[in-house]
């Protein structure tokens, strides 16, 4: 049997004087070291040498002991360089017997509690042991906010930190699934650590391993930086893995290569791969800090409004506040109110109420008055919200729905929809939704030509990353605007100085999409209310099928 060996919190390995070695990262492996060292050569024979192999989870199980004493002893020998992360329960404890790392077996090291190892190459591994403590004192196998602290701690205070190229650690984080791809039967809001969420965030690792949930979730690639509000940073992948020799075969070893982070051009650092997302756990932090804002606010009843639309439309009842806490969705606090008589709020008596198609619970629809087309249509927020960046949750939920019914309601169509805010000298959001049929243009084309005429009139058009979120590139208050396609391209003008009121019709109305240069003016598309009303009947019953709100 081996002696312990004490390991250095800042080991250089030799395996890591290479600038670019290619790697293996593992789920659980649960004390069956033979299926996964049997894999590994066999992963090895046909890619070729692997330098080092990376488990995070549990790595002894419960039956471990016959087994894993073959590797202690020397009868058997890992085929590769193997770092471990430590106990996750009491029963496997026993297996690590220095808490700062030690050598288990031969080519078989534990880390340690928590640290960070940086090889003579540069590249940089943090690593985490255990799960989230739920109590004090902390267990041998649990880590406390207080191990996450000294961690950050440790590494923000390196000057021109930039993050880390790998983080193991054995929990998920707590929300990864934010903004992301689907992490199947795992709900990301309740599963993992909010300590580890944290950790991530503040470590920015291009890599993190976890594991536990015994499956495999590649996470889309997420950001590091706000849009247009920060320095781009390099982006950071997610991989947690499965458990060795799974009956469903989900994936547990992963083979990845990396290039140290200090070794790269900043610039090929910094690339955003198509797929990026923004990062999960910033929207979780604001949503933790309103929420404490919230707390103990006095909860109102929802603003309801009742109008006759059709026979067939569901009613909702006007509330006086106490009758429709019974069946009223509730919100914390009203929208702001506006200033002056306005046009959109639907309450107001200066709403065109004949033009109204649709409504919901926090917004509703109705056709565009002097509009491009006879479906040319708007989505409304109830209550008074100057702009997109401005909506409360709720209101952003049901926006989205109706967007989605749109898409499928035009798509019956043989229509594609564009949809822009203009949020400028304008004091209720309006969200122009209009349809261009597939035989016109492609949603390329469509592009094209708003990028084009805003270079004609010298306004800077930026294209926004994908999965992208408006409420974290423009502030409340901030004169913008914004195109959206169907295929959920997006483009942004921030407006500093003048800005054509009509650019987004102007575009739309040109010979290169509707070509219908006339109706660019919607003072100039005039109709009799008859017309309207006649027209708001034939969209509102066309619409039915889709109108989520009759549900």
């Amino acid at each position: 049997m081996l002696p312990p060996r004490a390991v250095n919190t800042h080991l250089c390995w030799s395996c890591l004087v290479c600038a670019s070695l290619p790697s293996l990262a593992c789920g659980d492996v649960e004390g069956k070291l033979d299926t996964l060292f049997s894999r590994v050569r066999a992963v090895q024979k046909k890619s070729g040498a692997f330098e080092m192999l990376l488990c995070v989870g549990n790595f002894f199980g419960s039956t471990s002991e016959t087994e894993w004493k073959e590797y202690q002893t020397g009868v058997k020998k890992a085929p590769i360089q193997t770092y471990v992360l430590g106990a996750n329960n009491q029963e496997t404890v026993h297996y690590f017997p220095d808490v700062s790392g030690c050598e288990l077996a031969e080519n078989i090291t534990y880390l340690g509690r928590k640290g960070i190892f940086s090889g003579t190459s540069g590249l940089q591994i943090a690593y985490l042991s255990g799960t989230e403590s739920l109590s004090e004192p902390t267990p041998a196998y649990s880590f406390s906010s207080k191990d996450v602290m000294e961690l950050q701690t440790s590494l923000l205070s390196t000057p021109k930190f930039k993050g880390v190229d790998i983080l193991l650690t054995s929990p998920w984080p707590r929300d990864v699934g934010n903004f992301g791809n689907s992490s199947g039967e795992i709900d990301t809001k309740r599963c993992g650590s909010v300590l580890v969420s944290n950790l991530a965030t503040s470590l920015k690792p291009r890599y993190h391993f976890a594991a536990l949930e015994k499956t495999y979730y590649e996470r889309l690639p997420y950001r590091n930086h706000v849009v247009l509000q920060e320095t781009a940073q390099h982006v950071s992948r997610f991989i947690a893995l499965a458990n060795v020799g799974n009956a469903d075969k989900k994936k547990y070893l992963y083979a990845f290569s990396i290039l140290p982070m200090n070794s790269m051009d900043s610039a090929e650092l910094v690339k955003q791969p198509q797929d990026v997302t923004e990062n999960p756990y910033r929207k979780s932090r604001k949503e933790a800090q309103k929420a404490k804002l919230l707390l103990g606010a006095e909860e109102e009843p929802a603003c309801q409004f009742f109008f006759d639309l059709s026979k067939q439309q569901g009613k909702k009842r006007p509330s006086d506040g106490k009758e429709g806490r019974h069946f009223q969705p509730k919100q914390a606090r009203k929208p702001p109110q506006p200033t002056g008589p306005c046009w959109f709020c639907l309450a107001s008596p200066e709403v065109e109420k004949h033009l109204v198609v649709s409504i919901g619970t926090h917004c509703y629809l109705a056709l565009a008055k002097g509009g491009l087309s006879n479906d040319h249509v708007l989505i409304l927020p109830i209550g008074h919200y100057q702009s997109v960046v401005e909506l409360s949750s709720e209101v952003v939920e049901e926006v989205e729905k109706y967007k989605s019914a749109l898409k499928k309601f035009f798509q019956s169509k043989g229509k594609r929809y564009v949809l822009f805010e203009r949020n400028y000298r304008s004091q209720h959001l309006q969200l122009q939704v209009i349809p261009v049929s597939l035989t016109c243009c492609a949603s390329e084309d469509i592009k094209e030509s708003f990028i084009v005429q805003a270079q004609e009139q010298q306004i800077e058009l930026l294209e926004l990353p994908e999965h992208s979120d408006i409420k974290q590139i423009a502030q409340p208050g901030t004169p913008y605007f914004y195109v959206e396609l169907d295929t959920g391209e997006k483009l942004f003008h921030r407006i500093k100085k003048n800005f054509p009121l009509q650019f987004g019709r102007e575009v739309l109305a040109s010979e290169a999409i509707l070509n219908i240069p006339d109706r660019a003016d919607w003072r100039q598309c005039k109709s009799t209310k008859e017309e309207e009303e006649a027209l708001s009947k034939a969209f509102r019953e066309d619409f039915e099928p889709f109108d989520f709100s009759l549900l």
